[in-house]
């Protein structure tokens, strides 16, 4: 990511805004910012212009400081085409497959519904980079609030079938909550011990879990490890299917309380 600067903002009680720049146009992005003040101050101390604004989905958590930075910066707003009636603000809606451009850089837009029916995904192949809101979190994925757990399903699986190098820019720090609830029902896996280990001395340090690569996640994320024989056998689920096993999981996190 030699020419793609990412800068990670926390904001509220545990949100992430990011700033992308791209190094050879001088163009810069905001993704999913939820007030407007965390990123003025970020454009201010880099001396960057924001000229365009990519939005996930449509809770006030992620668009809340949209309209004051377009407004100032009279920059692009891009969002999805099935939310343009929820975010009146967008400049141009997007759907699968469509490009976005920051100079050089380029996002490839993904379908990911579930946690909500419009939610998208930012994929720039070239710098290993996904920026997907609230579909996918570190050791966890997003609450059911309008789509169906089949479809949160097949919008995970979208997501799986990246390169294991890419990395997961996910909008929330509930990294070391999610790792509770995965060693409840994962505890012999390896890989998930070691990075629960790391998780805690990341927060007990003050620093971020987020991003993870998705070779991580794929290791140690029960929601994307159901179809594995072992996991599922240890979850007494052999006769459900993939999509079945990940709804029972998801309703096991909603309840949880570890």
């Amino acid at each position: 990511m030699k020419d793609f600067k990412v800068v990670q903002i926390p904001a509220m009680e545990d949100n992430y805004f990011y700033l992308i720049h791209d190094r050879v146009s001088g163009k810069t992005a905001a993704i999913d910012p939820g007030q407007s003040a965390p990123i003025e101050q970020v454009l201010a101390a880099k001396g960057w212009k924001l000229d365009l604004i990519l939005l996930t989905h449509h809770h006030l958590d992620h668009v809340g400081g949209v309209v004051d930075l377009k407004k100032v910066h009279r920059c692009e707003v891009v969002g999805s085409e099935f939310d343009k009636k929820r975010l009146p603000f967008i400049d141009r809606a997007l759907r699968e497959g469509d490009e976005v451009h920051l100079g050089e850089a380029i996002a490839r837009v993904l379908d990911v519904p579930g946690h909500t029916l419009g939610h998208i995904a930012y994929y720039f192949e070239a710098n290993e980079a996904l920026f997907c809101g609230d579909t996918l979190f570190a050791l966890g994925c997003g609450r059911l609030f309008e789509g169906t757990a089949e479809m949160l399903w097949k919008s995970l699986q979208k997501i799986a079938a990246l390169p294991p190098e890419t990395l997961i820019f996910c909008a929330h720090e509930y990294t070391a909550a999610n790792a509770r609830f995965a060693l409840s029902i994962d505890d012999h896996n390896s890989a998930l011990l070691e990075r629960a280990r790391e998780v805690e001395s990341l927060r007990k340090q003050g620093r971020p879990t987020v991003p993870s690569s998705l070779g991580e996640e794929l290791l140690t994320n029960p929601f994307l490890r159901v179809e594995e024989g072992a996991f599922r056998k240890s979850l007494q689920m052999e006769g459900k299917s993939s999509a079945e096993a990940f709804a029972e999981v998801r309703r096991w996190k909603d309840h949880f309380h570890g």
